[in-house]
């Protein structure tokens, strides 16, 4: 996503995600700035969210076209991003190592 400002961009695609998901914002922030994968898909549906915002200003020729890619790249990256949400909630339990004196 292209902006003026990095800070304003940077912004904008954790407002993103977070309107999808409001229920787990919290969540949602730790991942943007944690996991730079997670951050990726965020810049990337605040881009794609753009465009399909801005698609009516497109030709007639290739509108309804860039409508359904956009769309498409949106739920594609919802899908994704609702994975990895899923994903950090799972806590991996171990057992600790047996002392041999235990034994």
């Amino acid at each position: 996503m292209v902006s003026g400002e990095r800070g304003s961009t940077y912004l904008s695609a954790l407002e993103a995600a977070e309107a999808h998901f409001p229920d787990q914002a919290r969540l949602v922030q730790r991942l943007f700035y944690v996991n730079e994968a997670f951050h990726s898909m965020c810049e990337d549906l605040a881009a794609a969210a753009q465009a399909l915002a801005h698609v009516e200003e497109l030709s007639d020729a290739v509108r309804e076209a860039r409508r359904l890619e956009y769309a498409g790249l949106v739920d594609a990256l919802l899908k994704e991003m609702r994975e990895a949400i899923a994903q950090s909630k799972i806590v991996v339990l171990r057992r600790a190592p047996v002392s041999p004196k235990l034994r």
